[in-house]
């Protein structure tokens, strides 16, 4: 499916409507949210209008993060005056992100206060699908609604697709950003090979060689709006209480999503059937996303059979981390066109 010229105009109109939506007062809510028995609890973050008391399964949304960064510092982080998180909650909806075990603000599991190669890799991604799980019934409970809609981005995608296999009945829509599919060849830019241990270490000079891998050199100073890559690596890099002591900082990761991309994704062999998603689809994707490229996107568009209906949106002049570059509005406004439309496939 195609984007129609209404919905581009949606779009242009949804960019310039901007700034009256951000005079909106937002609420911000914390919550530490237990996971399962072994003690690991998630931090969980909700914004939405202020006074809001009414909410509906069509315009809650939680949002999970990729394979080395928190969400908070990316879905959450306030740039030219307002973040994604903002964004959509300023149009009224109950928006929350949660940060699986081992980043962000959630529990950090025992391996990672023992050196890496001490311990396999951790947090594969069945265990974060249950993270997930325990965030969605929480919501659930707690705005006493029975669907939500996720958004998930890059191993996010993979998260929140392979929770939507198994939970049908509790998403109303998917929204994949930068979708995880079967590598053709090489290995991720989070594997530099070698055995694995528990987690990774992470630099604020890797980020940024990561961040613009791919990227025409006569376009890379135009492509992040000053200040803001040095924004998100201080919030980010402050994320880890080990890391923000090392001169320096540093960022611990697990290592889960590396030991799946070896196991499955560059092996050929997928970690999920997305033909058993049931509800409608988005995904989005920017044109130099070195992560994971194009031809991923492509490839699991087609695999996507039984969803009511899927749309791409592929964006110009982006890298893996469009969320937080000159061109994030077009994702932004994209995204909310397909959140707010009601449409339904005649019949």
């Amino acid at each position: 499916m195609k984007f129609t010229a209404q919905a581009l105009v949606a779009f242009i109109s949804c960019i310039f409507l901007g700034q009256a939506f951000a005079l909106e007062k937002i609420e911000m809510a914390e919550y530490m949210v237990p996971s399962d028995t072994s003690g690991i609890s998630l931090y969980v973050r909700n914004k939405h209008l202020a006074g809001k008391k009414k909410f509906s399964a069509e315009k809650t949304l939680l949002y999970v993060h990729g394979s080395t960064y928190p969400s908070e510092t990316a879905f959450d982080l306030s740039l030219d005056g307002t973040s994604w998180m903002e964004y959509l909650a300023a149009r009224g909806y109950d928006v929350w992100l949660v940060d699986l075990r081992g980043y962000g603000k959630s529990t950090r599991p025992a391996e990672m206060d023992q050196p890496a190669d001490q311990n396999p890799p951790i947090v594969r991604t069945e265990v974060a699908v249950k993270d997930v799980s325990s965030a969605v019934d929480y919501i659930l409970k707690k705005r006493n609604i029975s669907k939500i809609n996720l958004l998930g981005w890059s191993w996010g995608t993979t998260i929140m697709g392979k929770y939507t296999t198994e939970n049908n009945e509790k998403v109303s829509k998917l929204v994949l950003y930068a979708p995880q599919w079967l590598r053709q060849g090489g290995a991720p830019l989070t594997d530099k090979g070698g055995q694995l241990g528990a987690y990774r270490v992470a630099s604020v000079a890797d980020a940024k060689n990561r961040w613009l891998t791919g990227v025409p050199e006569n376009a890379k100073e135009a492509l992040i709006p000053a200040g803001w890559f040095e924004k998100w690596a201080a919030a980010t890099f402050e994320t880890d209480p080990w890391g923000k002591t090392q001169n320096p900082k540093k960022l611990r990761a697990p290592n889960g999503t590396v030991q799946d991309a070896r196991e499955f994704w560059s092996a050929g062999k997928p970690v999920y059937d997305p033909k058993d998603i049931r509800v409608p689809v988005m995904l989005v994707h920017a044109e130099w996303d070195a992560d994971l490229p194009s031809y991923m996107m492509y490839e699991y568009f087609t695999k996507l059979e039984n969803a009511p209906y899927k749309i791409m949106l592929q964006i110009s002049e982006g890298t893996h981390s469009i969320i937080m570059e000159k061109n994030r509005m077009l994702m932004f406004s994209g995204v909310q066109e397909f959140l707010d439309n009601p449409f339904k496939p005649e019949k």
